[in-house]
């Protein structure tokens, strides 16, 4: 097998894995080197699956001693297999970026033969790039769980970004799903990760060329839709990876059905990609708006209203909190407002301290009124001429949202769900009458 036709074979089996986002790395050109990366790098392109990245994203093998039901690369799956060598990752990455394919690289693989012996191949492909082919530029690699604590340090101080997958939000689903797998297997890289990045901070205060670990960070990926677990499950461990591992981002990966197996939805099924969607939206809630997962969801109402944003789902919810006046509300409360973003919310706090601040003023500073309206006044009074129902609102609210209009299939997909939005949103006539407006 040539190595184009090992290309072809690996970069399918990675797009599975989730790599999008800027590097988060800032390291200057030198000379001997070639290459750089800027934090503000790397996402300006798009994959064949919509996927927004400029890395070849590849894997070093997909032969795979485990057996996770949910994988396409799981051992018992009848796929071509194929595996490169370090010298050929590191030839073709540097083929690649000199002909401004790409910007840096995304390295994962199988676990060939046992966790240590895939952890050293990685390592030797790095090496090769870093200290033979003097590659500067971005590279982000998957630590493989169960690989030897020295080896995923030596990986890390050849890596811009690590990350580990924890691929499903309960023991109970990795059990069933991914039996070779276990929750402290994965969680246990991870805590490592994270105090040999804050052991490194300290290195870097007290020499000046200290080696930096991991300077971009860690994240995780979890796949939604393969396994029973709510938005409330998976938000509550998004949360608690956050807070316990620092990590700079969660990664939701909608599940593709690739397998026939009774344990997953059906080859039919389509990937839950707004569900994916919600949370994310759910994800920059919790990192930049100072909500909580609890105030989002509880055990009562356990998934996210698919016809509302999470932020507009919590604001319906919680009307007795509106409105609130424009010029005297508190940052985090405007934070609260939907329509008004970090930026917009910024932007009021620092003008109303030059004056006060009307609806054109709000408009002009890039508040959306059309969501904002509902919820804020401007010296006591809401928005001349705004007549507000229960219907007006959420329709408002739907309408308001980026994606496309709701198609009459996809509120038939609602159904799953009756029970959730007739109890949250009991102003509207209970679910039937919601479902006729949505439908309409």
């Amino acid at each position: 097998m040539d190595v184009m036709e090992k290309l072809e074979i690996l970069t399918a089996s990675a797009k599975y894995d989730v790599a999008c986002t800027s590097s988060g790395s800032d390291r200057k050109g030198q000379a001997g080197s070639l290459g750089s990366t800027t934090a503000m790098g790397i996402c300006h392109s798009f994959a064949a699956d919509g996927r927004c990245i400029s890395l070849l994203k590849v894997l070093m093998s997909n032969a795979c001693v485990y057996d996770c039901a949910y994988c396409v690369n799981r051992k018992s799956n009848p796929v071509r297999r194929a595996a490169f060598t370090p010298e050929e990752i590191a030839d073709l990455t540097m083929q690649f970026y000199r002909r401004n394919y790409i910007e840096g690289l995304f390295l994962s693989s199988g676990i060939m033969r046992n966790p240590d012996y895939t952890t050293e191949q990685l390592i030797a492909a790095l090496e090769l790039l870093r200290n033979v082919y003097h590659f500067n530029g971005y590279i982000h690699v998957k630590a493989i769980p169960g690989a030897d604590d020295a080896l995923l340090s030596r990986l890390g101080l050849l890596a811009d970004r690590m990350s580990v997958n924890i691929e499903l939000p309960s023991q109970e689903s990795l059990g069933i799903l991914a039996p070779d797998k276990s929750k402290i297997s994965i969680l246990k890289p991870m805590g490592l990760i994270k105090d040999r990045i804050t052991e490194n901070s300290s290195d870097i205060v007290k020499y000046n060329h200290a080696p930096r670990f991991a300077p971009a960070g860690q994240s995780t990926q979890m796949i939604v839709g393969a396994s029973p677990d709510t938005d409330y499950q998976i938000l509550n461990l998004t949360e608690g990876l956050y807070r316990k591992y620092a990590l700079k981002r969660v990664f939701f990966s909608a599940y593709t059905p690739v397998i026939e197996d009774s344990l997953l939805p059906s080859l039919d099924t389509k990937p839950p990609l707004l569900r994916e969607h919600r949370l994310y939206q759910a994800d920059w809630l919790l990192r930049f708006y100072g909500f909580q997962a609890s105030e989002l969801l509880d055990e009562a109402v356990p998934n996210f209203n698919p016809l509302l944003d999470p932020k507009c789902s919590w604001a319906v919810n919680h009307r007795e909190q509106f409105p609130v006046e424009i010029n005297r509300a508190p940052y985090e409360m405007l934070l609260r407002v939907p329509g008004i973003g970090v930026r917009s919310a910024q932007r009021i706090v620092k003008a109303r301290r030059a004056g006060t601040l009307d609806f054109q003023a709000l408009k002009k500073l890039g508040v959306v009124l059309k969501r904002a309206q509902f919820f804020i006044t401007c010296k006591g009074k809401p928005l001349e001429g705004l007549k507000v129902s229960e219907h007006t609102l959420l329709r408002s609210l739907m309408s308001g949202q980026q994606l496309a209009p709701y198609q009459p299939h996809q509120v038939e997909q609602l159904t799953l769900f009756d029970d959730h939005y007739a109890a949250a949103l009991p102003a509207a006539g209970g679910w039937a009458e919601f479902k006729k407006g949505a439908e309409a």
